[in-house]
């Protein structure tokens, strides 16, 4: 289970909970009793892709392959 902590907590203790996220504690950083971040540790993050598991929260417009208006193409030339 995660630990929350208020963001000014996070600040002065970011060393110890540091030490907590190497021994595999996740911690949550929260302002106003909100969670904003997350403290994991790096060898948690698999990379590892699943296909599928953005369906429903990416959208393409359907101008998405119509060319891009001359003024934006302009700008890369510069």
């Amino acid at each position: 289970m995660p630990i929350q902590v208020n963001i000014h907590e996070a600040k002065t203790n970011l060393s110890k909970l540091l030490l907590q996220v190497q021994e595999g504690q996740e911690i949550v950083i929260a302002k106003n009793g909100q969670p904003v971040a997350k403290l994991i540790p790096a060898t948690q993050c698999s990379g590892k892709r699943v296909p599928g598991s953005a369906k429903g929260k990416v959208k393409v417009e359907p101008d998405f392959n119509n060319p891009l208006p001359e003024q934006v193409m302009e700008s890369f030339e510069k």
